[in-house]
């Protein structure tokens, strides 16, 4: 079974749909089949599609996230993906709070993956311009690449 990989940020329209965009990206071109889907902790946006500006910068990378849709994170998500990686310290201990008992996930902050960027968290472009949203591309793009390599050395 191919591994699942879940990325929770705030709204599910900016950091965490542009998390998804990269690793699909990245595990086709490293010809790696996995399953990826993003969520938010909050239900504002629920429906919507990601914030025009995260689909700007996808657009610029060659990805269009225009179907992407904006859904909040539930119980069983803990169950149904192996890996749910938050995109900032407060995520994950929003995540840590709604987890079943014993969830299957494995669940961590993503910048953690990246070498030197343990306990931070990918910058959340909503109240900046368009070189923030190129910003947070960098950190997921980066954190995507690393989890592709985990995944190659299998």
């Amino acid at each position: 079974m191919q591994p699942r990989i879940l990325f929770v940020c705030l709204g599910n329209i900016c950091r965490s749909p542009l998390a998804e965009a990269a690793l699909r990206a990245r595990a086709v071109e490293a010809g790696i089949a996995l399953t990826i889907d993003s969520a938010g902790t909050g239900d504002w946006h629920v429906g919507n599609p990601p914030d025009p500006r995260a689909q700007a910068e996808a657009l610029r990378h060659g990805i269009d996230i225009s179907s992407y849709r904006a859904r909040q994170v539930r119980e069983d998500d803990f169950r149904t993906f192996d890996f749910v990686y938050a995109l900032d310290p407060q995520n994950l201990r929003d995540l840590q709070a709604l987890a079943p008992r014993r969830p299957l996930a494995r669940v961590g902050l993503l910048m953690d993956l990246v070498p030197g960027r343990a306990g931070t968290a990918v910058i959340d472009p909503y109240y900046g311009d368009e070189q923030a949203f190129a910003e947070t591309w960098e950190d997921v793009n980066e954190a995507a690449a690393r989890i592709v390599a985990n995944f190659s050395r299998r």
